[in-house]
């Protein structure tokens, strides 16, 4: 868009020195300010008709054409040299939007322009000058056109291999993570095979043990060890039910979130870990908590916030609960509409014994959390 705005400030001033530099009859000048006037309306038509190329072309043509005529010499013994500008800017505006065909289209128009006053006793350069000058100029803007074909090449192909990178990084974490889940799922199956059926086999024996013994106080001995073994497999299922989850969680794989996204040129994230954070004992369903609320807060900057910059804070202040905290920067100021990712976000949140704030000052939208430690909450209840 900024090329466009230039173009059409080049044009501006070359056609202001071209009229002034005018000194035709009166009567004659109302003609060339409506071509000139036709010239600029053409002019402002092509952005509408960027995306297709032949009416771009047909476009361009009548500006070329427009130029030719409102720029025609007069019978006076001066000629004007804003001429020459004004269609060298033409030719390099073609070289640059347009294709190599339709650029030497635009580039003839203007060479016969050039040309023709010449063949009917028009005041003119010499035909040689006009020949070397034009030859000059194609040869400098096919150079461009080529420097540019090569360096549109070469950025298609940056993009291509980077493309192709982003891939190969979340095949990487992808696979990664597939690998872990079935390690997870093979050290769950293999305390399920052994650990789980030696403490079944106790309990069995155990409860033998018991209807055989007479003396109460083995008996109610015996009771409490089968009672210790019911408990040990329970947490023994417990253990592997949770090996066996698909949900991740925690400061790990939140470190793994975020160097993915920055890897990925996705955003560019300050993260933050104060005192405590990395020792706080969370729980496994406060951690997967903690990880889906940042990665849905994360998600909502990319989606919507259109920026890339973001501030995340972890901390544990005092060691009595664990708090995190998202920042981004936003243009409008304005209420916040709470959709389904932050309604779940702050449920998942709640679930988990916590609560969640969102809210939007200074130019930043802040996602916080914060959560009681599981030390807290086995000191209230002792």
């Amino acid at each position: 868009m900024y090329t466009y705005w230039i173009w059409l400030l080049l044009l501006l001033l070359s056609w202001l020195f071209a009229l002034l530099h005018y000194q035709g009859s009166l009567l004659e000048i109302p003609n060339r300010i409506i071509g000139c006037a036709a010239f600029f309306s053409f002019f402002f038509m092509l952005p509408l008709f960027k995306k297709h190329q032949f009416i771009f072309t047909m476009i361009t043509a009548l500006v070329a054409a427009s130029a030719v005529l409102t720029l025609w010499p007069d019978n006076s013994e001066t000629t004007n040299p804003y001429t020459f500008l004004v269609f060298t800017i033409l030719a390099g505006m073609s070289v640059f939007y347009l294709k190599g065909w339709q650029s030497i289209l635009i580039g003839c128009i203007l060479f016969v322009g050039l040309v023709t006053p010449h063949f009917f006793v028009y005041p003119s350069y010499s035909l040689v000058f006009i020949v070397l000058y034009t030859l000059l100029v194609g040869v400098a803007l096919a150079t461009y056109r080529h420097t540019k074909t090569k360096v549109d090449e070469n950025e298609a192909r940056n993009e291509a291999l980077l493309s192709e990178y982003k891939k190969m990084r979340r095949r990487l974490v992808s696979d990664e993570q597939a690998a872990r889940q079935e390690e997870r799922t093979q050290i769950a199956r293999e305390i399920h095979d052994s650990v789980g059926h030696k403490l079944t086999a106790l309990l069995m024996q155990l409860e033998v043990a018991r209807m055989e013994q007479t003396d109460e106080a083995a008996h109610s001995r015996l009771l409490e060890l089968k009672q210790l073994a019911k408990e040990s497999l329970e947490e023994t299922r417990c253990a592997v039910k949770t090996l066996k989850q698909d949900e991740i969680g925690g400061l790990s794989a939140i470190i793994r979130l975020v160097r993915k996204l920055e890897a990925e040129s996705y955003m560019r994230i300050q993260f933050s870990i104060r005192h405590g954070a990395l020792t706080a004992p969370l729980g496994n369903e406060q951690a997967i908590a903690v990880y889906r609320a940042v990665q849905e807060a994360l998600t909502n900057v990319m989606r919507h916030s259109g920026g890339r910059e973001v501030e995340v804070i972890f901390e544990a202040p005092a060691g009595g609960v664990f708090r995190f905290e998202v920042s981004n920067p936003v243009k409008t100021q304005g209420q916040h509409k709470e959709g389904f990712g932050l309604s779940s976000m702050r449920e998942r949140i709640e679930d988990a014994g916590g609560k969640l704030e969102i809210a939007q000052y200074d130019g930043q939208f802040i996602v916080r959390g914060t959560l009681p430690l599981l030390a807290t909450k086995r000191g209230k209840i002792e």
